[in-house]
């Protein structure tokens, strides 16, 4: 005879009655799949504290990251846009826009500010996958280019973070054309002797990566990215051969040449620091 016996059958809880975990508590990783709690996971610079695997993250969780106290004045943070085109798909291109600010809060796939790192005034741009995969449109450019202004002004160096599947195919050649106008603007910060460095992390694809992305003084990436101009999904059925192992990895990315070196986030802020103090000519007085 057991135990236990049950007194009555068929005992149910109502729904509003259950004791359901609070949402946000927990993450999976996505490379091993352990449980990982949230609040741990955040001290640990969304690092996996199993496999090191760097979590995706989106400029607010670099902001905390590298402004000192977390504490930044966003540069450019109104400017929205526009349709000229009137360009429709699945819904028209102001719907999306629209539905996708409501969703995350975003005005567009890149927020600009200004900072501290560990006391060194520092520009940051930094790239939201989840808006429209972090596409380049023409916010982004004047964002960016906003943001190198504010840099020659205040002789300020200048960091960019990518994430991003390229450009924005709902403004068709005037997303291309930032690829030129940000390059532009980059050159007369190099002329001013001001710092640049690109940051790449995953995914960094498309005229992004074409274009300013691998423009640094200083290429750099975060473990693990993909980076490349188009995937390599594509590039297999393209040609029609096997990729080499690893290809467009950032180990790989880096022994072919295309990047300085590659940082555990968990180190960046202070890897950044030493690096702009190093690379900083001090400002002489007309």
């Amino acid at each position: 005879m057991s135990w236990f016996k049950r007194s009555k059958e068929n005992i149910n809880t109502r729904t509003e009655e259950k004791n359901n975990t609070p949402d946000g508590l927990w993450e999976k990783c996505p490379n091993c799949k352990k449980t990982l709690q949230s609040k741990q996971l955040r001290k640990n610079a969304y690092v996996c504290m199993n496999c090191e695997h760097h979590l995706r993250i989106g400029s607010e969780e670099y902001f905390e990251l590298l402004f000192d106290e977390a504490e930044y004045d966003e540069i450019a943070g109104n400017l929205i846009s526009g349709d000229p085109l009137e360009f429709v798909d699945t819904k028209r291109y102001p719907d999306r826009l629209r539905d996708t600010m409501k969703k995350t809060g975003l005005n567009d796939a890149i927020r600009a500010a200004v900072g501290n790192i560990n006391g060194f005034s520092t520009v940051v741009c930094a790239m939201d996958f989840s808006f429209i995969g972090g596409s380049m449109g023409s916010v982004m450019g004047e964002k960016i280019c906003r943001a190198i202004d504010y840099c020659l002004e205040n002789h300020y160096p200048l960091l960019i973070i990518s994430r991003t599947g390229g450009a924005r195919m709902m403004e068709g050649a005037l997303s291309l054309m930032q690829m030129a106008k940000i390059s532009a603007k980059l050159t007369l910060l190099a002329k001013a002797r001001i710092p640049y460095i690109s940051l790449l992390t995953d995914p960094t694809t498309g005229g992004v990566t074409a274009s300013f992305a691998m423009l640094g003084d200083l290429n750099i990436s975060e473990p693990g990215a993909l980076i490349g101009f188009a995937g390599p999904r594509v590039i297999k059925e393209t040609i029609g051969r096997d990729l080499p192992e690893g290809f467009q990895q950032a180990d790989f990315v880096q022994e072919h040449g295309f990047l300085d070196f590659i940082v555990n986030r968990k180190e960046l802020k202070d890897r950044l620091y030493k690096t702009f103090r190093l690379l900083m000519v001090t400002k002489v007085e007309a």
